[in-house]
């Protein structure tokens, strides 16, 4: 049964790394602002809470994945899931944003009326629904499902006698020490899972239809520690913070300018590793240029070690179908698998599921441009958190938030209460909003808003020139009509 509805002035939607970060932006910058947190699961965490499988672990660094107005204190630059897991609870912990939040409040509709210049939200709970009402929404609640992974329909699936598992569903009391497992897929789920299954489990085969670029670096960042020795920690951050953010910049440049002189610079390092006998054109080399899709970060050499070893091993291929006790590849050869590992990416989901109506009137995010990388066109008083493809997902996140607690506090300065991005070019001049070539994006582009060609309808993908455009630009233009 419904219960009374509370008005706030800007509700959040998500307690994970981007909604922790929005909390306190809002807390910090518009101090008069009342504000909510609703999260659809019972803890705080998002990503780094829901995901326990074997592991879990950063695929970036965390002095650009960490917050900008929090050190990352931690000696390992590439942390594991528990350690980001603390880091986002001691965040709210430290900056008292705790009481803020509502947990297990999934937010299934949300709502504008213009005549109240207002959102009203309704929440899922497990005893019933509640509304709230907001004169701001803001959406951080992620790229995709919570509830539910990829799952490809295999063929003979039904007839496997074995434990097939998603990684976003690891069971918590799976034992596979001295099993035989075999995980499909060849993104940073996959080459995660497979040097720590290796350790316990009898022998790991990582199955991939199509190779992955696969890059080393450092678990610890020696600059990173040795400034923390010696200077403030602020300033230690800074410093290696910005030393990654320029470094990962100059990385994605030279991929995209010569895309063949890195290919091989890649596939050098990882003979370096695995000698010049291993299949390196068979098992590491994509039929797609470096950051057509995001690469794979390894710590430590770990992967590349653990197939060194014995213990792992890789196999490309395609799946005929399964069989009783394992895998039939097109090829021939069978894999017996004690447990099948799927960990074949996610499903893109935008503003966590939500249905939008304006007025009575049901919009899609796909029918909309996408504004600054964070509104969308005709949707009014909506932000939504959305992080890089090829850098840190938190460092855009970050720069959202300010952004929008500018274009907050420029309406209170001026007395509005409403405030719709217009998109007025060509419509038929549009582009996706992701330029990747991903299983997990392709399959969710026709859902997916739109981008134009200029800015501000454009996702640049570069730090660098958001920082400049969303900090030091004005915050109203020609784009944006107030009320």
């Amino acid at each position: 049964m419904k219960q009374q509805r509370d008005h706030y002035d800007v509700i959040i939607v998500g307690a994970g790394l981007s909604g922790i970060s929005a909390a306190h932006h809002i807390k910090t910058r518009c101090p008069g602002k009342t504000f909510l947190i609703l999260e659809a699961r019972e803890s705080m965490g998002g990503t780094w809470d829901l995901f326990r499988y074997p592991g879990i672990r950063s695929d970036s660094d965390m002095y650009t994945l960490g917050y900008s107005f929090r050190p990352w204190t931690n000696p390992k630059a590439i942390a594991d899931g528990p350690a980001i897991r603390d880091y986002i609870k001691e965040t709210a912990r430290e900056e008292q944003l705790e009481q803020y939040i509502k947990y297990q409040h999934r937010v299934s509709s949300a709502s504008w009326n213009s005549d109240d210049h207002q959102w009203t939200l309704i929440c899922d709970l497990p005893t019933g629904s509640v509304e709230f009402s907001c004169g701001f929404l803001f959406t951080c609640s992620g790229y995709y499902r919570y509830d539910q992974g990829y799952m490809p329909d295999y063929p003979g699936v039904d007839d496997y006698e074995g434990q097939l598992i998603h990684p976003q569903h690891w069971p918590e009391d799976l034992d596979y020490s001295d099993q035989q497992i075999t995980v499909i897929g060849s993104g940073a789920t996959a080459v995660t899972l497979v040097p720590e299954l290796a350790k316990q489990a009898q022998h790991v085969t990582m199955l991939q239809r199509t190779p992955t670029y696969v890059v080393s670096a450092p678990e610890r960042d020696i600059l990173a520690n040795l400034s923390r020795k010696i200077l403030p920690a602020k300033a230690a951050y800074r410093i290696a913070r910005w030393k990654n953010i320029l470094m990962s910049m100059a990385f994605y440049k030279a991929a995209r300018r010569w895309p063949k002189a890195i290919k091989k610079m890649i596939q050098n390092g990882v003979k370096k590793e695995l000698g010049k006998d291993y299949d390196i054109q068979k098992h590491f080399n994509p039929p797609y240029n470096p950051w057509d899709q995001r690469l794979c970060l390894v710590p430590d050499n770990d992967l590349f070690e653990s197939l060194k070893s014995g213990k792992s091993e890789i196999v490309t291929d395609h799946i005929e179908r399964f069989t009783s006790d394992g895998i039939l590849l097109r090829s021939g050869k069978e894999i017996k698998s004690d447990i099948i590992v799927s960990a074949t990416g996610l499903q893109m989901q935008v503003l966590g599921g939500m249905e939008l109506t304006i007025d009575g009137q049901t919009r899609k995010s796909e029918d909309s441009y996408c504004y600054r990388g964070m509104m969308f066109s005709d949707i009014p008083n909506l932000a939504n958190a959305m992080g890089y493809t090829n850098a840190s997902w938190t460092l855009k996140c970050d720069l959202t938030a300010e952004h929008v607690c500018s274009l907050l506090n420029h309406m209170d300065r001026h007395n509005y209460v409403q405030v719709t991005p217009i998109y007025s070019d060509d419509p038929s001049v549009n582009e996706p909003l992701l330029d990747f070539s991903s299983g997990y994006v392709k399959r969710a582009l026709a859902h997916l808003p739109k981008q134009g060609k200029e800015k501000p309808w454009r996702v640049h993908q570069n730090y660098i020139m958001d920082l400049i455009d969303m900090r030091y630009s004005k915050v109203a233009d020609e784009n944006l009509r107030f009320e």
